[in-house]
């Protein structure tokens, strides 16, 4: 059974960070070390294209696991059954609204797609096209890495909250 996010978690104030079926495990690693840094509770949604055990995983959040919360869950669905947010967006290069555009919330939702596919377009349109965010770049550019498109959106979020 995957570990789901205690009642006491979903009360605080807090960002979260959804990865949906994440690949590479060193950009798992590194936005498990950014979360712990910056307070953002992290979920992982299945399935995973490595081992949570991977060396590379561990390697690039160094020690920083312990400090981490990180909630695994077997689907999307189940993460939205379970986690129920408020207020969610989507991170995709599909999005007609810039990340800076929008007036984050303690409790909010970020969703990043994994690094080769990004989002499911089913998933994508199921949603309010001003919550579907992107990050801007030159013409003709496909994406960012992974870990860079979350840390780049967290902490934009996150300053507007001060820092709190």
């Amino acid at each position: 059974m995957l570990k789901c996010l205690p009642l006491f978690l979903m009360l605080r104030k807090m960002l979260h960070c959804v990865l949906y079926q994440p690949e590479i495990p060193p950009n798992t690693g590194n936005i498990i070390r950014l979360c712990a840094n910056s307070g953002v509770q992290l979920h992982l949604i299945h399935p995973l294209g490595f081992s949570m055990e991977d060396k590379q995983l561990r390697r690039a959040g160094l020690d920083y696991h312990e400090f981490a919360n990180v909630q695994q869950y077997a689907s999307l669905e189940e993460f939205l059954q379970k986690f129920n947010p408020k207020r969610l967006f989507a991170c995709s290069t599909k999005g007609q609204r810039f990340y800076h555009q929008v007036s984050y919330q303690h409790n909010d939702v970020f969703i990043f797609g994994p690094e080769t596919r990004g989002l499911p377009m089913s998933f994508l349109t199921s949603l309010p096209s001003e919550t579907i965010i992107k990050i801007p770049m030159r013409e003709g550019n496909r994406s960012l890495n992974l870990a860079n498109s979350v840390g780049i959106i967290l902490y934009e979020a996150w300053r507007q909250l001060d820092f709190k």
